[in-house]
């Protein structure tokens, strides 16, 4: 097993700047097509980590991501927050009046909604950010510019003519490192799992109270349908503290005795971000 850390996308997606803002720039990188790709190469041990999104402060969780991380047996090393910024990128000397359409992953093109309407510029769905800006370079097109990262700009060796185009400051995506090994404590913690309740009135209240009455923080929970149990969903949640801690593991010890089944996804060193509750 190589130090190589894998993410989903091609050259200059956002994951592979989350990737080098955690690993560093000489870290070596294995792009994988899909989400299942990243997993399958981590599982069989062909890369020591994968970095993958698992929500955005804008667009929500990846649902995907989530359901990945049911089917698989792998434990988060870390979280990662990333600042997303995108920038317009063209094809060498083109200005910004000289276009008339722009490319990029529909969400992205919703993030800067307003800097096309600014300068009328059509917004044209494409299959992914980073993908538009290297296809915009394999094929130039005059009048067509692509929003990706300042990243894949410089990689592809576009003409960056905005940056920081968004239309709201606040757009972050969390990521999460995967490995096979528990990863050291930290200063700041946070434990991950998913569990699910018996079919009976409070279940869920109970299970999440057992982390209320100990003063233990959530600071997410999800539901996702069981795809094997229609009907009957699962929940991913995270809370501050690590599971070596004693009052961690009154609650795990007692989530276990009311839950209908529980899996750890591991305890990490975690970010502060100055708004770790979901306010249960």
């Amino acid at each position: 097993m190589t130090d190589t850390v894998a993410f989903q996308g091609i050259h200059g997606a956002y994951s592979e700047q989350a990737l080098r803002q955690f690993f560093g720039n000489s870290v070596e990188v294995e792009p994988c097509e899909t989400l299942q790709d990243l997993f399958a190469v981590i599982q069989s041990r062909q890369v020591k980590y994968a970095i993958m999104p698992i929500e955005n402060a804008l667009a929500g969780a990846v649902s995907q991501a989530y359901e990945l991380l049911m089917d698989y047996d792998l434990l988060i090393q870390a979280e990662v927050y990333l600042h997303v910024h995108h920038a317009l990128v063209t094809t060498n000397g083109q200005k910004i009046e000289d276009l008339h359409s722009v490319r990029s992953h529909p969400q992205a093109l919703a993030q800067c909604d307003q800097f096309l309407r600014r300068h009328n510029l059509k917004p044209v769905p494409w299959y992914d950010t980073a993908g538009s800006a290297q296809d915009l370079a394999t094929n130039p097109m005059p009048g067509v510019g692509a929003i990706a990262s300042e990243l894949a700009g410089e990689l592809y060796k576009l003409d960056i003519l905005a940056t920081q185009i968004e239309d709201v400051t606040f757009n972050y995506t969390r990521f999460l490192v995967l490995g096979h090994d528990d990863p050291p404590k930290g200063e700041y913690n946070k434990t991950s799992l998913i569990f699910a309740t018996r079919h009976r009135p409070a279940a869920l209240y109970d299970c999440i109270g057992e982390f209320a009455t100990r003063g233990l923080n959530l600071t997410k929970i999800e539901s996702r349908p069981r795809r094997n149990r229609p009907w009957e969903p699962v929940f991913y949640l995270d809370f501050e503290g690590h599971w070596q801690d004693p009052v961690c593991q009154e609650a795990l010890a007692r989530l276990l005795q009311r839950a209908s089944f529980v899996k750890m996804l591991g305890s990490y060193p975690a970010v502060k971000t100055g708004n770790e509750t979901v306010g249960i």
